[in-house]
């Protein structure tokens, strides 16, 4: 067990905490629900800083690094949509259940697609892009915004987040992409190696 691997078991410590903090009936819930997402995003990008600063990569953080971030966001999308008397106006269109639906199905996809790319020994060819962490960072900042519901400079803060989580799901679909197309050649090839 060492710090990295301490700050990702931390993160997936705090799902449950901003989950339970979102459903009170407190005037302060809100707040301090995005409060702690944001703590649990950022010991995401402290743990890989400090894994590669002290040279603490192990195949355990490896695992379970990339599970923490797909049930922080799971479950935060989750129980916005669960939550529709927050934003009744929100809920009466489908569209934001099936960005969330969109985002989800395409972290399962990806993960099962690295998880089979591993098994062949072409795990490289479908590492995180460039694009993939643009997308990371937007939907970060979409959850945060959409957990915080309140204005921030006179804008609502939920109505920005939404908008945000729009060009995730679309920076998500583009990134899937870029995997699926690096990994074609493997998903198309016959038994025996012909294509």
């Amino acid at each position: 067990m060492n710090a990295p691997n301490i700050l990702t078991l931390l993160r997936i410590g705090l799902i449950p905490v901003f989950v339970l903090v979102y459903f009170l009936s407190v005037p302060w819930a809100n707040a301090a629900t995005a409060g702690f997402f944001l703590l649990a995003a950022l010991t995401d990008w402290l743990d890989g800083y400090l894994a590669r600063r002290w040279n603490q990569s192990s195949a355990f953080g490896a695992f379970l690094d990339p599970v923490a971030d797909k049930l922080m966001v799971a479950a935060a999308l989750i129980m916005i949509v669960a939550n529709p008397a927050h934003h009744p106006a929100l809920f009466s269109a489908p569209l934001f259940s099936v960005v969330v639906l969109v985002i989800i199905g395409r972290e399962i996809a990806v993960s099962a697609l690295r998880e089979w790319m591993a098994e062949i020994g072409k795990r490289k060819s479908v590492a995180v892009s460039l694009v993939g962490k643009f997308k990371t960072g937007v939907q970060m900042a979409a959850i945060l915004l959409l957990l915080y519901e309140r204005p921030v400079l006179g804008l609502s803060a939920f109505r920005a987040g939404e908008l945000l989580l729009y060009v995730a799901a679309l920076l998500t679909l583009w990134s899937m992409g870029v995997y699926m197309k690096a990994a074609w050649p493997e998903l198309t090839k016959e038994e025996g190696g012909d294509r």
